[in-house]
């Protein structure tokens, strides 16, 4: 047993020294080796092999893109404003051995070089175009970062501005800027609506009067298209009917009492063919009783102004029918003397005028 004892210790010796010769570094990975505290190599992912007790592992590197967000910091603007300015950047190390010989704290130098060349690009900048500018701001603050990055072995990708933070102040009075930007664009618009409705209205009600202009015009072209060919109708009926005076007579008759019942009429003429169409109207009526003596004759005693008065026969030759026929006829033609004296008397329509006194009576006139 004490005989196997050493060469336990040795095995274990042996396997201690095969464990410290082998390194596996993962994908992503780098570690950096010194030999005798001298940097020799950059161990890649995989299996690698070290001589044990002279090579050991300095530093180990991850070597996926890392997110650092700096705290917010102070940044005078060029209207001296004071805003907090919070950025976030994206970086990687593409070199372990300039990120780990060439600076000594990347992160730390990355956080004041951001802060550094803020400072300087903001303080060109006024408020307003500091808080639109966001783009520009990032790309320049790329370029430097980048730039400066570069001997260390680390590649800035990405830089973003987090957050600006100006004054309470200043974000009261941005506020009522603002508002009073939407109150002034909102008055704009209610402006130009009311400007748009209106002259649609003004379209509308143009159109309108345009369309019952021509409406009404189309009706009128049509009322009278229609009266024209009523009246040529009538016409082409009463000639090809043969009509008599008797028909006629009797047709303008009727349409005296229209004349008397039109708007403002308080009084009416009598025309002076009155007493034709009387006559004719009193042959109508008792025309068949003296056809065999139907005679017109003016009274002797009447004047030259004067209506005929219808000659017939004798009041016991007639039968009641045609006695009935001839008193309407002579109560007809007395109503039309009574007129013509009213109408002479008040001078009325120009036949008198208003001075005028009245004709007298001639002897014999009815």
């Amino acid at each position: 047993m004490l005989d196997a004892l050493p060469l336990i210790i040795l095995a274990v010796l042996c396997v201690a020294l095969a464990m410290s010769a082998i390194r596996i570094v993962p994908q992503a990975r780098a570690y950096n080796i010194e030999r005798f505290g001298r940097y020799t190599r950059t161990l890649g992912p995989g299996l690698n092999f070290l001589i044990p007790g002279v090579d050991r592992v300095n530093t180990r590197f991850d070597l996926r893109e890392h997110v650092f967000s700096s705290r917010p910091q102070p940044v005078i603007t060029e209207d001296n404003l004071v805003v907090n300015i919070d950025t976030v950047l994206y970086y990687q190390i593409t070199e372990p051995k300039a990120a780990a010989y060439e600076v000594a704290n990347y992160i730390q130098a990355i956080d004041q070089l951001t802060v550094t060349t803020l400072r300087n690009v903001i303080g060109s900048m006024d408020l307003e175009r500091t808080l639109t500018s966001r783009e520009e701001i990032n790309t320049r603050l790329r370029g430097v970062l980048d730039d400066t990055t570069g001997k260390w072995g680390i590649r800035v990708n990405r830089v973003e501005i987090k957050a600006i933070d100006p004054p309470p102040t200043i974000k009261e009075a941005m506020e009522k800027q603002m508002r009073a930007d939407r109150d002034k664009r909102a008055a704009i618009l209610h402006a130009e609506g009311e400007r748009q409705a209106r002259i649609l209205k003004a379209e509308g009600a143009r159109q309108q009067a345009i369309l019952e202009a021509q409406g009404d015009q189309q009706a009128a072209i049509l009322r009278a298209d229609g009266e024209a060919q009523a009246v040529e109708r009538v016409f082409q009926a009463v000639h090809a009917n043969n009509a008599d005076a008797k028909l006629l007579a009797y047709k303008y008759l009727e349409t005296l009492p229209q004349l008397a019942n039109g708007e403002g009429n308080t009084f009416w003429v009598i025309p002076g063919e009155f007493t034709e169409a009387v006559k004719n109207v009193s042959h109508a009526f008792a025309g068949e009783a003296v056809r065999s003596r139907p005679s017109t004759e003016k009274d002797e005693d009447a004047g030259v102004d004067g209506p005929a008065r219808i000659a017939g026969p004798e009041p016991s030759e007639l039968s009641a029918s045609e006695r009935a026929a001839v008193d309407a006829a002579e109560a007809a033609r007395q109503a039309v003397e009574d007129a013509r004296d009213d109408v002479r008397r008040a001078g009325v329509a120009g036949v008198r005028g208003p001075e005028a006194a009245p004709r007298p009576r001639e002897e014999g006139e009815g």
